[in-house]
């Protein structure tokens, strides 16, 4: 996933975080602030202050308003002096913009978050500020209805289109009393998201168990988290999740895990999702759209909601009886293991069940192949699969200065190079954003270095063993670094063309999700880190006919959030809203596969999507009908063929929106795109 905030102008939502300054290891002479250090120099992250933070933004905000001025003085406006001075207002906002928020995730100190909020906010100001300015505006409509204008062609063209876009959807046409109010709504929009997300990354839920509680959990995970004889405290985040819903025997842990988990700052997110949604709504009926997902949706592939609900119907449709059967199944399993006809499946026993049936058909245990997956092995196989690909290099720096103690910086060079850098945040500690993203924090215009981050919440080293991947979690790593490649490959004159529409975006990075499902490619690295034995080709083999348990409820499942959002965002009546927890209910009756919601639960209230990502989840769905068309080349010419690798990278990776997304696919496909692909991986 990759993280997006509406900086600047609506119709091009940036993927914010761009470091930067990237400062040279070399270089001893150190500024008084290391924000400040110069192009393409690297931020000295272990320097940074609070008052640094500070300064950065203040002194961003003045150069940015020097520049518009002079913007505004033209007396004739070119492309140039309007759209090329406009992207690199843009460029530099974005900068520190990014870095500011990023703070607020990663820091392990307040201050230093609190301030790297604040100052995001004030540029977020500045920029509602910028794109409803009708002095620019007027410059670029004078621009458009000028015999320049008509001489442009390809990327300069769609830039031209996508800015003046960007300033209408950013209220410029409104009246000054509308307009007003479009600020303000702006503004309140941006504190209640990241009021949203401070109250998850802050939340400190904790199970306490007793050793009836975590019979089933893997020995390792119950030393780690053993407090005293007999009492184990096991924290609800993202990364204990998936071990403690598959593999505890009691249904009382599992129960009491999943209501935890889904309650995680429900007291104040309920009420701050109220207050946000309404105020979308507002928003786009100021706008003249009749509801927030159509005003979201008109950048986007898909452009409309009728298209979205087509979509994801059409897919119901066919996932529906797949997902009753697997229901049928795993409530089968429960009974049989509870010699009880009378129990039911319940949402969390999906995954405990499911598991049983991996494990006692298929001979698969997810824990124990672990061992094969330590982090740091699975880190050097896959860039080494990506360097292969893509015809990069990736060098490792050094004591780099960073944030964290645990964050990993490297370089990218193609040919000896330098073509990008890139940090890996790969573990969760307090306070740190508890999801996982590809961060873009330089856009990589012009001569400028891109520089992204990985933000990951995996498993964590402990005293006793290395980090040990679940497959979930490899397939994880394979995608968000797919996305961290995506901005690595950007190499445009425009940071306005960096990103592409948010409906393609997942796709670029879901198609390495594929090199998962290959032997020979796993082979490479999955090695025992206790033996050093190699993955058996046999269990690899029973482990890839697992996966189609239960993969029509999971399809569902997905739909399901697909649903939600569309529901919150598209159904919203101002007179009448709906309870948030009421859309769960609706749209499991939607489906009429089970009832997924549990009373006195609410996901809604730590789902990140739903906050930062409206109208985004049904991208998901739509991005991978293009990823696994897509893939079909790679299946085609072998899956570390650099000449097909650099085609992807050129022609789909570093496009962002330079030039007609279907039209770059389809180039790079040799015909016209379809949905074969995907309709065949369902296996409905």
């Amino acid at each position: 996933m990759t993280l997006k905030k509406n900086l600047l102008y609506l119709a091009l939502p940036i993927c914010l975080f761009s470091v930067s300054n990237n400062f040279s290891q070399a270089n001893t002479k150190k500024p008084s602030n290391p924000f400040l250090a110069g192009s393409n120099v690297t931020v000295d992250y272990a320097r940074v202050t609070s008052k640094d933070v500070e300064v950065y933004a203040k002194k961003t905000i003045a150069d940015v308003t020097s520049k518009i001025a002079s913007i505004k003085k033209q007396k004739t406006a070119t492309f140039a002096n309007v759209f090329g001075a406009m992207d690199d207002i843009r460029n530099n906002m974005g900068t520190a913009s990014n870095n500011c928020f990023m703070l607020n995730w990663v820091s392990t100190d307040s201050i230093i978050r609190k301030k790297g909020l604040a100052s995001y906010q004030l540029l977020d100001s500045l920029s509602t500020v910028i794109y409803s300015d009708k002095g620019i505006y007027n410059k670029m409509k004078s621009f458009k209805a000028s015999a320049s204008y008509k001489q442009l062609k390809g990327n300069k063209k769609l830039l031209v289109d996508d800015m003046i876009e960007g300033f209408e959807r950013s209220g410029v046409n409104l009246n000054a009393e509308k307009l007003t109010k479009f600020k303000n709504l702006i503004k309140e929009i941006g504190e209640l998201s990241s009021s949203y997300s401070n109250n998850m990354n802050s939340s400190k839920e904790i199970l306490t168990l007793d050793e009836k509680g975590v019979d089933g959990l893997p020995e390792n995970f119950k030393l780690n988290y053993k407090v005293a004889e007999g009492k184990y405290e096991i924290p609800i985040i993202n990364a204990t999740s998936e071990t403690v819903m598959s593999n505890a025997k009691s249904e009382e842990t599992r129960k009491a895990y999943h209501i935890k988990f889904y309650n995680r700052a429900a007291d104040k997110n309920i009420a701050i999702l109220d207050s946000m949604v309404k105020k979308r709504d507002e928003l786009a009926k100021l706008m003249g759209y009749p509801t927030y997902a159509a005003y979201s949706l008109v950048p986007k592939m898909a452009s409309t909601p009728q298209t979205v609900w087509n979509f994801l119907n059409d897919l119901i449709s066919r996932s529906k009886e797949k997902a009753k059967s697997d229901v049928a199944m795993l409530d089968l399993e429960k009974k049989v293991e509870l010699a009880n006809q009378s129990a039911k499946l319940e949402p969390w026993d999906i995954a405990f069940y499911k598991n049983q049936i991996v494990k006692n058909q298929y001979q698969v245990n997810n824990e124990e192949l672990r061992d094969y997956f330590p982090m740091q092995q699975c880190l050097k196989g896959m860039m080494d699969i990506y360097q292969k690909l893509l015809g990069f290099q990736f060098r490792k720096v050094q004591n780099p200065s960073v944030w964290n103690e645990d964050v990993e910086m490297y370089e990218v060079y193609e040919t000896g190079k330098l073509k990008g850098r890139f940090y890996l945040d790969l573990f969760p500690r307090p306070n740190k954003e508890t999801w996982f993203y590809g961060v873009n924090i330089v856009s990589g215009k012009g001569n400028e270095i891109p520089v992204a981050m990985l933000l990951g919440n995996f498993t964590k080293p402990t005293k006793t063993q290395p980090s040990l991947l679940s497959q979930k979690e490899l397939k994880t790593l394979f995608h968000e670094f797919g996305h961290i490649m995506n901005m690595m490959s950007y190499h445009g004159e425009f940071s306005s063309q960096q990103e592409s529409k948010a409906d393609f975006t997942e796709a670029m990075s879901q198609i390495f999700e594929n090199w998962v499902l290959d032997y020979g490619i796993v082979s490479t690295f999955a090695k025992n880190y206790k033996t050093g034995e190699t993955l058996p080709q046999v269990t690899f083999d029973k482990l890839l006919q697992s996966k189609k348990v239960g993969s029509g409820l999971a399809s569902i499942q997905m739909l399901q959030r697909c649903l939600y959002d569309m529901n919150l965002y598209d159904k919203y009546n101002a007179a009448n809203p709906v309870p948030t927890d009421d859309i769960w209910k609706a749209t499991d009756k939607q489906l009429g596969v089970m009832d997924f919601y549990v009373p006195n639960t609410h996901y809604q209230a730590n789902w990140i999507h739903v906050n930062t990502h409206p109208v985004y989840m049904y991208g998901y769905l739509w991005s991978e009908v293009y990823a696994l068309d897509m893939f079909t080349q790679f299946e085609k010419n072998g899956l570390l063929d650099t000449k097909t690798g650099i085609r992807y990278r050129e022609l789909i990776l570093s496009n962002g929106t330079q030039r007609d997304i279907v039209k770059a696919v389809n180039e790079f496909l040799g015909r016209p795109s379809d949905n074969k692909a995907y309709v065949k991986s369902l296996g409905l």
